[in-house]
This record gives C-alpha cells, sequence and structure tokens, in this order.
C-alpha cells in the first residue's frame, strides 16, 4: 500500500487516465448517421441537453468511483477549442433542474416515512426523471449536438415513463427543432441502457457515447472532431419496451416468473422476426466495411470462420465480424440463431483489408435437455452465419452432425417452484430467409461424425470428512511452510471457525456499513474478513472494495493511532444528495474531533473510472475491457486492496434493471468473455482478485433482497450460469459473490446445487464464495415482502464460504445450527472446516508481505 499525501496527479493516474481516454471511443456506438460527422475543426456550437453539464460517468450505488476531476461534456468541448453558444439555454435548464430535485427529494423522504423505512436506503438507485420546461434554442453555429442523459443504479429498476426510458415532451420537441434548424445536427446519448428513440427516428446522427467514465467529455470531443472515431456494437437489442417478452410481470416484488425461457434478446426478436430499433452487434463508423467469408472448417472437436475484411469508405476505422449457427431441423425448441463468437478488426485506413478468424468449440452448439440432466448435440443440419449485426448476416457455411449424442451428463439443480415458458415458433415468412434458402443449398456443406464427440461425466462431492484435532499455531508457521493451512485449520476452534466464515463487523455500525463501507484498513472500502483473530494467531486480513467502474473508496482519509478514518465519503452524489446530517450522520462536527486528529496528515487515494460495464462490452474487443482491467488492479496495489467486488455479468434480461449499466450483455457468451478478460487483467497483478457477482439471475432491483426468481433449469444453465461459467473456466476468478435473490423458491446463498454441484464440481472453480452485503439480515428486507432472508448457517452448509459484511446474527445462526441437530440448515464441524480452509487458501494467496 502507498500513502500518497500530495494532493495532486500522480504518474499513475495521469498513466490511467490517458489509457481510458484511448480505449473508450471503442465502446461509443453511431446508430445513425449522414456523413455531416466528423467536423473538420472546432469553432462555433450550439450544444443543449440535460448531458452536458450534468454529465454522467456512470451509475449510482456500488457502480460510482470517487475521481480527482471528472470531465463533462462542456468542459471536454471548450478544452477541444469549441466556443460554446448556448449559455442561456444551459443556464436556464441548470435553474429548473435544481427546483425539481429540491421538490423530488422531498417526495422520497414523505414516502419512505409513509412506508415505515429508513429514507436513504429507500431512495437508493432512484433517479428524478428529466423536468419539462420552456427554454428558447438559441446558440450560434453551423452544427449543434443534445446531449440526452439518463442515470440509474443500485438498489432501483427504471420507470417506463417520460424522463427515464421514454422522452419527455420538451426532449422530443426539441430534439426534432435542432435537427429540422441546423445543417449538421447530432443527437448524443449519455446514457447506460435503453431509450425509446422512437419519437425522434428522423434525426439524421444518433451518436451512442454511452458513460465513459473520468473523461467521458473529452472522449466526445475527439469522436465529433474525428481524432477517434466510433467502433462499438451494440450488446444489448434495443427495441420498444412493450415488445421485450420479459416486460410483462417485471419487478414484482415477490414473484418473477421467466416465462420468455431461453428467448432472451436478439433470440426472441430474430426467431419472430419482431421489428426493433436496433439489432443486437449493431453498430455504424464514419467509414464502412466489406466481409468476405473465406474458409470454413469444422470437425468434432471445433468449428473455425475465417473472414476478409476491407475499408470500402473514406475515413479510418475498424469493424466487428460475428458468427452465429441456427440448428434448421432440430427436435427441441431452438432460437433462430445463437453467437457463436466475434471478432474486432484492427485499425484499417481506407482500401486496407485485413483477415480474422473465428473459432469456437463444436460442443457449445449442444442443448440442455432437463428430463436426461445433459447437454445433447442433435442430429442435422446447421447454418453458420457471417455478419456485423444479428439481423445483417448470411450464410457462410453448412453443418451436418451424423447422430444424436451426448456431450456432458449432469445432474437436474435448482428444483422447486416452476415457470410454464412460453413457446415461439419460427417465422419463416421474411423474403431474407427465402434468399438465405436458396444460399444455403449452395454453401459447402461439412459433415461432422458426432460419435468421436466424448462424453463428459461429473464426479459430485460428497460429505466432506473432519480434519484431526490439532495444535494451535500461528499464521506465520503457514506463510513460512512449517505447517499447512489445514493443519492451521484443524487448531481452531469452533468460535474461530466461525469468525472466518463471517466478515469482520461492528454492531451497530450504522448505515455507512448497511450501504458497503465495512473496512477498517483502508478507508471507505466496502468490507474485510475478519481480524478478530489477528491478536491470537496474528491472521492477517483481505480488503474489498466496490466496483465495477473502478475503485469505489473515500478520497481522502487519516491515520490515527495506526487506524484509518475517512475525511470525505466514499458514497456517490445520489447517496450525498439525500444525506439530511440531522438525520444521518455521515460525518463527524469539528467539535467532537480531537487535536490530534485536525493536526493529522491527510492522505489522498483519488481512483480512476473506467467505461461502465455496458460500454465495454459494446466494444466487442477483450483486449480493452482487459487493459481496463489491468487500469484497476495497478489502483488495488497503489492503494492495498485485495479483492475488487467486480466484475457484474449478470443477463440483461430486460431493459427495465436497473443495474444494466453494470453489466454487460444480453448474451452469455459476450458477458462471459468480458468478464474473463476484465478478471485477467486485474489478477495479472499481484496479490489482486476479483469477485464475479452476482450468482445467479440478479435482473432486477426491485425489492432485491428477498425477490424470488422463478425459472427454468434449461434457461438457467444457457442463459444465466453460462457467462459465469465461460469466465471461470478461462480466467479463474478468485472469488465468486452470491445473488440476493431467491432461484425456485431458495436463496441463491443457501443452494447448494449451484454453489457446490455446478460451481466446484461441474466447474472446478477453487475459490471462495461470499454473500453481497447483509443478505442474511431483515436489516435491508422490505418490510411487506413474502419470503424470509437468507441464513449464514445455510450459506455454510451450501458452501457460499462468507457471510458479508457479518453480524451477531449471523455468528448466531452458525452456532446454533452446529448445536441443534433441529436446525434448517443443521451443520457438522467438517463443513465448517471445508470453507474456513478455502479462506485460508485465499488469505494465502493474496494477502503480501
Amino acid at each position: 500500500m502507498v500513502r500518497i499525501q500530495e494532493n495532486r496527479p500522480n504518474a499513475l493516474e495521469i498513466k490511467n487516465l490517458a489509457r481510458i481516454r484511448e480505449i473508450a471511443p471503442e465502446c461509443a456506438v453511431l446508430l445513425k448517421k449522414d456523413g455531416s460527422f466528423p467536423l473538420s475543426s472546432p469553432g462555433k456550437l450550439a450544444v443543449f441537453g440535460n448531458g452536458v453539464r450534468n454529465t454522467v460517468k456512470g451509475g449510482t450505488g456500488s457502480g460510482d468511483v470517487n475521481v480527482r476531476h471528472f470531465v463533462t461534456v462542456e468542459e471536454g468541448l471548450r478544452n477541444a477549442g469549441f466556443t460554446l453558444t448556448s449559455a442561456s439555454w444551459l443556464d436556464g435548464y441548470d435553474a429548473v433542474c435544481r427546483q425539481a430535485k429540491i421538490e423530488y427529494y422531498q417526495e422520497m423522504k414523505q414516502e419512505a416515512e409513509k412506508r415505515g423505512m429508513f429514507y436513504l436506503l429507500s431512495a437508493m438507485g432512484k433517479a428524478m426523471p428529466e423536468p419539462e420546461y420552456e427554454l428558447p434554442l438559441e446558440g450560434e453555429g453551423e452544427a449543434a449536438v443534445y446531449v440526452l442523459a439518463r442515470i440509474s443504479g443500485e438498489g432501483s429498476d427504471r420507470n417506463a415513463c417520460a424522463g427515464d426510458m421514454m422522452l419527455t415532451e420538451t426532449e422530443k420537441r426539441d430534439i426534432l427543432e435542432l435537427n429540422r434548424k441546423y445543417e449538421k445536427f447530432m443527437l448524443v446519448l449519455n446514457t447506460g441502457g435503453l431509450v425509446d428513440l422512437t419519437p425522434v427516428q428522423e434525426v439524421k446522427n444518433i451518436l451512442l457515447l454511452g458513460q465513459l467514465g473520468t473523461p467521458t467529455g473529452d472522449v466526445l470531443a475527439d469522436l465529433i472532431l474525428g481524432k477517434s472515431y466510433p467502433s462499438g456494437k451494440l450488446a444489448m437489442t434495443w427495441a420498444k419496451l412493450e415488445d421485450y417478452p420479459s416486460t410483462e410481470g417485471f419487478g414484482d416484488p415477490n414473484d418473477t416468473f421467466y416465462r420468455e425461457g431461453i428467448y432472451v434478446g436478439y433470440r426472441y426478436f430474430d426467431t419472430v422476426k419482431k421489428e426493433v430499433l436496433y439489432s443486437f452487434g449493431y453498430g455504424l463508423g464514419y467509414t464502412e466495411f466489406e466481409t468476405v467469408c473465406r474458409s470454413v472448417s469444422a470437425d468434432e472437436s471445433r468449428i473455425a470462420v475465417t473472414a476478409e475484411i476491407t475499408n470500402t469508405g473514406k475515413y479510418a476505422g475498424r469493424e466487428t465480424v460475428q458468427l452465429y449457427y441456427g440448428a434448421l431441423d432440430s427436435e427441441t425448441d431452438r432460437p433462430y440463431k445463437e453467437l457463436a463468437g466475434f471478432a474486432k478488426s484492427r485499425e484499417l485506413l481506407p482500401g486496407e483489408s485485413c483477415e480474422v478468424e473465428i473459432e469456437f468449440c463444436t460442443k457449445d452448439m449442444a442443448v440442455y435437455d432437463e428430463k436426461s440432466a445433459s447437454y445433447i448435440l442433435e442430429k442435422g443440419d446447421y447454418a453458420l452465419y457471417l455478419g456485423n449485426s444479428s439481423r445483417n448476416s448470411f450464410v457462410c457455411g453448412r453443418l451436418t452432425f451424423t447422430d444424436t449424442v451426448v456431450t456432458e451428463q449432469l445432474k437436474n439443480i435448482c428444483s422447486g417452484d416452476r415457470v410454464e415458458e412460453l413457446c415461439y415458433e419460427r417465422n419463416e415468412g421474411d423474403p431474407k430467409d427465402i434468399e438465405q434458402g436458396e444460399k444455403l443449398k449452395e454453401a459447402v456443406c461439412i459433415t461432422i461424425d458426432t460419435k468421436k464427440i466424448e462424453k463428459s461425466r461429473i464426479l459430485y462431492s460428497g460429505l466432506p470428512a473432519e480434519l484431526p484435532r490439532g495444535e494451535a499455531c500461528v499464521w506465520e508457521d503457514v506463510i513460512s511452510g512449517k505447517k499447512s493451512v489445514e493443519e492451521f485449520a484443524s487448531g481452531l476452534s469452533d468460535d474461530d471457525l466461525i469468525q472466518l466464515c463471517v466478515g469482520l463487523h461492528e454492531e451497530g455500525s450504522g448505515a455507512g456499513s448497511v450501504i458497503g463501507v465495512a473496512a477498517s484498513s483502508v478507508a471507505g472500502a466496502a468490507g474485510e474478513t475478519t481480524d478478530r483473530l489477528k491478536e491470537k494467531y496474528h491472521l492477517d486480513t483481505l480488503v474489498m472494495a466496490d466496483g465495477p467502474a473502478g475503485l469505489r473508496l473515500s478520497s481522502i482519509y487519516k491515520v490515527i493511532d495506526g487506524k484509518v478514518k475517512a475525511v470525505s465519503s466514499s458514497f456517490g452524489g445520489d447517496i450525498s444528495d439525500l444525506v439530511d446530517l440531522g438525520e444521518f450522520d455521515m460525518s463527524r462536527k469539528e467539535e467532537t474531533v480531537s487535536k490530534e486528529e485536525l493536526e493529522a496528515a491527510e492522505y489522498y487515494q483519488y481512483c480512476t473510472a473506467i467505461p461502465i460495464g455496458t460500454d465495454l462490452a459494446q466494444s466487442f474487443n477483450p483486449e480493452a475491457v482487459r487493459a481496463c482491467g489491468d487500469i484497476v488492479g495497478s489502483e488495488m496495489e497503489q492503494y492495498g486492496i485485495h479483492l475488487w467486488l467486480a466484475p457484474a455479468l449478470n443477463i440483461q434480461r430486460s431493459p427495465l434493471c436497473g443495474r444494466n449499466f453494470e453489466y454487460y450483455s444480453e448474451d452469455p457468451l459476450v458477458s462471459g468473455l468480458m468478464a474473463a478478460a476484465m478478471t485477467e487483467g486485474v489478477q495479472s497483478h499481484k496479490g489482486c482478485g476479483v469477485t464475479i457477482k452476482h450468482f445467479a439471475c440478479n435482473n432486477q432491483e426491485t425489492n432485491r433482497y428477498t425477490s424470488n426468481s422463478i425459472v427454468s433449469e434449461r434457461a438457467l444453465r444457457e442463459i444465466y450460469l453460462r457467462g459465469f461459467e465461460i469466465c471461470i473456466r478461462q480466467a479463474k476468478p478468485y472469488t465468486v459473490m452470491t445473488s440476493y435473490n431467491l432461484i425456485n423458491g431458495e436463496h441463491a446463498c443457501n443452494r447448494r446445487e449451484l454453489l457446490t454441484d455446478v460451481l466446484r464440481d461441474e466447474w472446478n472453480f477453487e475459490g471462495i464464495v461470499m454473500t453481497d452485503w447483509y443478505a442474511t439480515t431483515t436489516v435491508m428486507k422490505t418490510p411487506d415482502s413474502k419470503y424470509k432472508e437468507a441464513s449464514a448457517a445455510g450459506c455454510v452448509k451450501a458452501g457460499n464460504d462468507l457471510t458479508m459484511p457479518g453480524g451477531t446474527s449471523d455468528t448466531d445462526d452458525i452456532k446454533n445450527a452446529l448445536a441443534e441437530e433441529g436446525h434448517p440448515y443443521h451443520l457438522s464441524r467438517a463443513q465448517l472446516q471445508v470453507c474456513a480452509v478455502r479462506i485460508l487458501k485465499l488469505l494465502k494467496e493474496l494477502v503480501q508481505k
């Protein structure tokens, strides 16, 4: 750990900021263009919209990052040399927004009081809808930009109302008027998710800038001037909200039925040929590209397609080619096509070409059969499609599998509540289907002898054996090699083992701990493992910081008597705006602070905000994501963080989910590969690990602590677990965080089938599993919730090693489970030892002397 006393940018900050500015344009998606951008030089520019001065760098809650300085759009354009001519509009909007916020926060407090909830927690993640107003659109210049901003966050879902997912009447009016008034006009979306653009489709230029972290404003200026170019693709289908099959019943506080099954995102829209605004994988560039298939090869192990990409336009750029497959005559209900892989070209100058190869495993085309609890590769014909979006692809090959074979024999998981899934018939009436059918007949067909594919079998764990009782020793004996971790654990008492399985906690620590500030070693960190064994056994702790768009820490702190005390809050602006110091004391008044503390030196730990997860996925470039992981890892090393509570890779099941901005994609392949790249970047740093989350089905924020996700086993395995499997097999993350919600009637953190049978036995995960914060208490539970909170003893029994941040109720629950056979999750000492040993092994791995 480095303690920094100079309050000015250091070399690492400067380096990381420059890297983000270089990477971020790959995340931006050009949705529409007429050739009038980029501009040739900075000049007079009329700028409007809530995102000009109130630019959003990322979502709220744990996804926020305390940066030294954030570049708004207004500042970024001025930095680039533009003269902004619409100050009167911007000033007028500021006044309207300020008054609207005062009224909005007052309403939220009153609502919380009526429900008997602590207002700070009930309001977490909620965003004020945009107000209506009348301001003249005055501004000189041949070009104009309207920046539309939306923010969402942890704790609340989005709303299908004007000012959130829908445009306000004011926004529609102003955007259309500017589009008519100015020869060159661009609508810029500073959003982390879907906004229904149906009313403004006549706009000539639309750029999905996204929320790109610290240098967001500078990145937009670079894009407008052509110093960089957008090369992102959508990782989630954009359609009308009512057209998503997941919309009906979304946000039920108790039971959410995943009736669409495997038909999530483009899997649904492309199968039923439903019209969309912008398809999965879609994205333009300033230039144009042509893609040609050069070769297809396949056998029982792998399938590979080589494509040639040529820049046929006038500007430099990069193109992403996507490969899909579809079963042509399957007896199983299957989507029209599914993503098999993708590849992004290097930068191509006008007229330049390059070749890329997309390769995937033949077994990946198998479908899960619940009756036999196995993955089956079906006999028959399959088409391969190559293109630059799910809707813009062409047949590049045909495969014939000789026999139906089982590729993997597993066991059924997550029984309980059931959902009756909807069936979607494939719409074959599209003229493109007829054309594709003719191309299929002409395509070279490769026959694969599927009988050569070996079936995988899993050996599932039984009950663990108790370690023989041993003598107590100190942790230095393990570090020096005198004792093994198991020998150290054998000398611990039951109480010691229990403390290891429950995080560092102080009773009555207040709302700061509830929101996610429960560490003592690093100011503003989210939590730590217990320090109650430090004096007796000299055992270290693991320090954890929130994410996933960078480290969330207190930027200023002091060290008093060897203890860290935050001077600034680690909470983002959404929390700070809600704080009423008369009700919720998040700062210490000067008269209560000792002279020693007042005179103590201040230390600084400003962090870099990287692009949000959705934007990183839109890069379709694992190398760019890996570089962002390297940035986070470098700051973890600097500030003494062992575990980053990220990346988050839940599936974007519905655009209504308030936490979608943290997540990567509606597609599990994209989610898994991006999470793996982020993991590799962070864990390339010694002593640094990630915590992939939230395992699993954390697809809504409404009553997230005790909501029940009711999903079929096939959808669970093929859609909601697959990304986690890809990340774990490829990148070997150190930790996994379980989700708050129940799955088919039981909390995810209490489900042994998920945490032992799947995670450890099927995927060979060797790290630790932790809960999300306060999953096992009533602190965050909605008063009228149908379901109870999770059990700390149930966590141990399931293989959830660590309950965070921990509390006396958790240690009591585990003690009772050890002593009482009638406890719902009765435990043996051996089961407790298994969890403790895994935590100790990670301590040995990550905590460096």
